[in-house]
C-alpha cells in the first residue's frame, strides 16, 4: 500500500494526551511551590487520577491506534524496530514503552500521593485509611520517584524532538489533527459514543473513589473538660 493520508488518533486519545500533559505540569508546579498550593496538588492528582482510569478503558475500547494490543512492545516488535523492520503507524515499539513506561509511574505517583502527607496541612483523601507511619513512607516514595517522573518526561520531549528535527517526522501534529500524512496502513476505526461513555463512566467512578469523600467523617474533637476553681 503506497503512502497517504492516515487518520491515526482520535479525538478521545488526543484530549487524553494533551489534558495530562495540562495535569502532570500543574501537579509538578504545585508540588514543588507546596505551601498553599498542595490543595492545587491534590486536585491535579485526582484530575491524572481520572485520565488514567480513561485511558485504560480507552485502550481497550478505544480506535485502533489507540488500544494496547495494538502497540503492546513485544520483544519481536522491538528487535524489528532496531533492524529497521518495523511498519505500522501509532506508537513505534520504543515510543510504546515510554509509553506504558509513564503510565505506569504515573498510576504508582497518584496511589502514593492520595494516602502522602506533607507534614504540615495537607494530607491525602485517603490518608485515613493507612497509619501515619506508612503514609509517610509513602510519602518519601513519592517525592522519590518524582525524579523518575522527571527523567521520563525529559526523555519523551527529547525523542519527540528527534523525530522532527533528525528523521523529519513531526508526531506533534498528529496529536492536534488526528492526521499523518506520508503513512502507510489504514485510518483508525472503532471508539465510537458508546465506548467513550463507558470511559467517562469509570473515569468518573475511579476519581469518586479517590477523593474519599464517601469515608465517614472523623469524630468531633473531645471538649475539654473545665476545672472548677475552689
Amino acid at each position: 500500500m503506497g503512502e497517504q493520508r492516515v487518520f491515526v488518533w482520535d479525538l478521545s486519545t488526543r484530549l487524553f494526551h494533551w489534558l495530562l500533559a495540562a495535569a502532570v505540569t500543574g501537579a509538578v508546579v504545585t508540588g514543588l511551590q507546596g505551601g498553599a498550593l498542595m490543595d492545587w496538588h491534590g486536585r491535579f492528582g485526582l484530575s491524572i487520577v481520572g485520565l488514567l482510569a480513561f485511558r485504560l478503558v480507552w485502550g481497550f475500547v478505544g480506535s485502533t491506534y489507540a488500544r494496547f494490543i495494538q502497540f503492546f512492545p513485544t520483544p519481536g516488535k522491538v528487535a524489528a524496530y532496531w533492524r529497521g523492520q518495523w511498519r505500522g503507524e501509532g506508537h513505534n515499539p520504543l515510543g510504546a514503552l515510554s509509553v506504558f513506561g509513564l503510565l505506569a509511574l504515573l498510576a504508582v505517583q497518584v496511589a502514593s500521593g492520595l494516602v502522602g502527607n506533607d507534614d504540615i496541612v495537607f494530607s491525602g483523601p485517603l490518608a485515613d485509611l493507612v497509619t501515619k507511619d506508612i503514609s509517610n513512607r509513602l510519602t518519601g516514595f513519592h517525592q522519590l520517584l518524582s525524579n523518575a517522573l522527571y527523567a521520563l518526561v525529559a526523555l519523551h520531549v527529547v525523542a519527540v524532538l528527534f523525530y522532527t528535527r533528525r528523521k523529519k517526522r513531526s508526531l506533534i501534529r498528529p496529536m492536534i489533527t488526528g492526521w499523518k500524512d506520508n503513512a502507510q496502513g489504514e485510518s483508525a476505526r472503532g471508539g465510537g459514543i458508546v465506548a467513550f461513555a463507558v470511559a467517562v463512566v469509570v473515569a468518573a467512578s475511579a476519581v469518586y473513589g479517590a477523593s474519599g469523600v464517601w469515608l465517614p467523617a472523623p469524630p468531633p474533637a473531645p471538649k475539654a473538660v473545665e476545672t472548677p476553681n475552689f
